[in-house]
């Protein structure tokens, strides 16, 4: 169940390398050109245009890399407009590998969770009884694994740094369980979780194509910022649904895992 536990909350490394809950992240890439974070008049014409790059992730499919630190990652390709996606999530520890795997096809997910899926099948998912704000991976109606539009609703200043890039300030008190960051984590920063750091990076045809956000540290532990990037739009999704034989239905403890 610790496997669950695990794409549910999000996941950050301890000092010794330990996966513990906490946040979820992204690949290890370079922040979002333009990365500073100084404080700036808010930037309504800034606001707008990255909010539009980000609604442009539902209108085509992609490819997202996400990291934090060397101990979480997140690799997926998601096709919105044909509610069809693939993510895995690996949590790495200083003596063990925790792997995640979903899949969207429609209205129906499927996982692969140590230790709940058995061999090479795939575990199907009741959608209407996961908690609001669990995440495993994918779910209906959601754009991408780190949710980031929903994320970017919480900002409370948005400005542009440079050419395709962007900078401002995310409440997560306001975004609870978005990105891997889960409600005890943001309860553990206390206000620093009001006023934490991002910034964005554009592509030359208007698409969110980075994501970098500066998270607290947590217990004295050295901060990993949360990074993503967005690339190859357009690429084809392949995400079949399983044979049924190799379906199974999730059994109660995956749900009351996830608090429900």
């Amino acid at each position: 169940m610790a496997a669950v536990a695990l794409a549910a909350g999000g996941c950050s490394t301890d000092s010794d390398g330990t996966p513990s809950a906490g946040a979820s992240g992204e690949a290890s890439v370079a922040p979002a050109p333009g990365g500073s974070s100084s404080v700036g008049a808010a930037d309504p014409a800034a606001a707008e245009a990255l909010g539009a790059a980000t609604a442009k992730l539902g209108n085509t499919s992609f490819k997202i890399t996400a990291t934090s630190g060397s101990g979480f990652k997140v690799d997926g390709l998601m096709d919105p407009p044909n509610s069809a996606g693939t993510v895995t999530l690996t949590a790495t520890g200083q003596n063990t590998e925790v792997q995640v795997k979903s899949l969207l096809v429609g209205q129906d997910l499927y996982v692969k969770v140590p230790g709940i899926t058995k061999g090479d099948t795939w575990t199907h998912v009741d959608v209407s009884r996961l908690p609001e704000g669990a995440n495993v991976g994918l779910r209906p109606g959601q754009i991408d694994p780190v949710n980031t539009s929903q994320l970017l609703t919480s900002t409370t200043d948005v400005r542009q740094t440079g050419t395709g890039s962007y900078a401002g300030t995310l409440d997560l008190t306001k975004a609870a369980n978005v990105a891997g960051v889960d409600q005890k984590a943001i309860s553990t920063w206390g206000d620093q979780a009001q006023d934490v750091p991002f910034t964005a990076g554009v592509d030359d045809q208007g698409r969110l194509s980075a994501l970098t956000i500066q998270l607290p540290a947590v217990n004295g532990q050295q901060a990993q910022p949360l990074e993503v990037l967005y690339t190859d739009y357009g690429t084809k999704v392949d995400a079949q649904r399983p044979a049924a034989t190799q379906i199974t239905e999730a059994p109660e403890q995956f749900y009351s895992s996830l608090g429900k």
